[in-house]
């Protein structure tokens, strides 16, 4: 996205790409309204919402103890009032496909970013691996979107706080029938918690497990797996033993930090690179893209003209840094005052009373799936557009 907007406003840049393709499986896949209108204001958002997706408006959840709660996003004041799920190899392949008519825009691929290029404290570029070797690739400025495990933060040696979320997740799919509603599910039971993703033909499956549990929990066997899973979701029943291997369930280890310091002269972090962010809520990659559009916001004229200073830099971690901790604090709450009490117990689970309350307020209710759909800074491109000639 930040290359898109910076290639739209006529800025020369370079996207490195580590692999041939985007085909990456279990990459967030769930592009929410405040991204669908960024979309919008980029006249893209029609064509977007012709590729293969499907449209959930409802999260619900309910509990073996008869408890069933839902959030809807049909009273949200947007005009995309639902969630589009879609992989995001075809929402990376569409932005690419737009960015690459732009003169100033370049992708390469199987490019390998190794290590940042510094001198007198100063980064200047990168070092990357292609077929070739290792190149350098000097730039005015570097930026960091190579997520949890970036390289180029570590290079750079900024501050970070982490944090000891108390959840794994093992991820998996099973066929969907076409008649079960098209939703986002969870289903809480003693010890046992699992969401079900609607992906139209099938639903993605997150069976969370507490932290560091996984290979514990293979070792009691496939069988025992899904006997946890019907137990919770006994409508799966019928479809359960399409998990054949371990090898069709994939270990999602949930890390979350925050820099405290996104920059140094030359290089700035964005997206997990710069807060890596829990999987609850779905809302990582939506975060991410508010980064690319506050950096292009702040960054396209400094550019323009061939400098950043660390004000610049400094800039766009303040416009962010406000939403990202607000939001990494309601997930905490969730991960540490649900999900880790639902995954410790030994009878039916209760939905904590202070959610209950929030769900069943008028006044109050709508305000979880606003700041699930739309954030918490709304953002909106500054960034322009302009004939590179």
């Amino acid at each position: 996205m930040l290359g898109y907007l910076l290639g739209r406003a006529g800025i020369d840049v370079v996207v490195l790409e580590k692999h041939n393709d985007f085909l990456r499986d279990f990459r967030g896949d769930t592009i929410h309204p405040s991204t669908l209108e960024l979309l919008d204001q980029l006249g893209l958002a029609g064509e977007f919402l012709k590729l293969p997706h499907s449209k959930v408006s409802r999260v619900q959840l309910q509990t073996t103890a008869g408890q069933t709660f839902a959030i809807s996003l049909e009273r949200i004041p947007s005009k995309f009032q639902f969630i589009a799920f879609m992989p995001q190899w075809d929402f990376l392949n569409f932005m690419v496909s737009h960015a690459g008519p732009f003169p100033a825009f370049t992708l390469r691929r199987n490019a390998e970013v190794v290590g940042l290029i510094e001198r007198d404290g100063r980064v200047h570029g990168v070092r990357y691996r292609d077929a070739e070797g290792e190149q350098e690739l000097t730039a005015v400025l570097t930026v960091g979107a190579d997520g949890r495990g970036a390289v180029t933060r570590e290079s750079a040696h900024l501050p970070r706080l982490e944090t000891a979320p108390p959840i794994d997740a093992f991820w998996f799919r099973l066929p969907r029938h076409g008649n079960e509603a098209a939703a986002v599910f969870g289903r809480v039971g003693p010890g046992v918690l699992l969401v079900m993703l609607d992906r139209e033909e099938y639903w993605q499956v997150a069976f969370v497990i507490p932290k560091g549990k996984g290979e514990e929990i293979k070792s009691r066997g496939l069988d025992a797996f899904r006997q946890d899973i019907v137990s919770v979701a006994p409508e799966l029943s019928d479809r359960v033993d399409q998990i054949r291997s371990w090898d069709e369930v994939k270990l999602l280890t949930v890390r979350v930090d925050r820099l405290t310091r996104w920059h140094m002269p030359g290089y700035l972090a964005i997206g997990d690179a710069a807060h890596a962010m829990s999987p609850v809520g779905g809302v990582g990659i939506n975060v991410a893209i508010h980064d690319a559009v506050a950096a292009a916001n702040v960054l396209w004229r400094p550019l323009s003209e061939g400098r950043v200073s660390e004000d610049d830099l400094a800039e766009v971690q303040r416009r962010r840094e406000r939403a990202v901790r607000i939001i990494q604090t309601f997930q905490g709450f969730i991960q540490n005052r649900f999900l880790k009490p639902a995954l410790m117990s030994q009878g039916p689970p209760s939905v904590p009373w202070i959610m209950r309350a929030v769900l069943a307020t008028p006044f109050l209710r709508d305000i979880p799936p606003r700041m699930l759909a739309l954030g918490i800074d709304r953002p909106r491109i500054e960034s322009p557009a302009r004939d590179r000639r």
